[in-house]
């Protein structure tokens, strides 16, 4: 026949097992949003530009830049507009 497991001891590795599951889940969700805002800020200040090129670097930096207060402007235009009816 086959062995009881000790109610004891399914408990205990349960319990060990949730916890473990609920760091790893801290630590997935931190590092993703912490790993996608440092992409932005590194889009956003042209760290892909030569830095021995100034008009470069620095109109990479103003067109990026334009491009996301645009986008953010269109995105509460289209809510104005087709959500709230305004």
């Amino acid at each position: 026949m086959a062995k009881k497991p000790n109610p004891i001891d399914s408990e205990t590795e349960s319990k060990r097992i949730l916890e473990r599951v609920a760091q790893e889940s801290e630590t997935v969700g931190a590092s993703s949003t912490r790993r996608i805002a440092e992409r932005v800020k590194n889009h956003l200040s042209a760290e892909d530009t030569n830095e021995n090129e100034w008009a470069e670097l620095w109109g990479k930096r103003i067109g990026r830049t334009l491009g996301a207060v645009c986008v953010i402007i269109l995105i509460i235009y289209l809510i104005q507009t087709y959500i709230f009816h305004v």
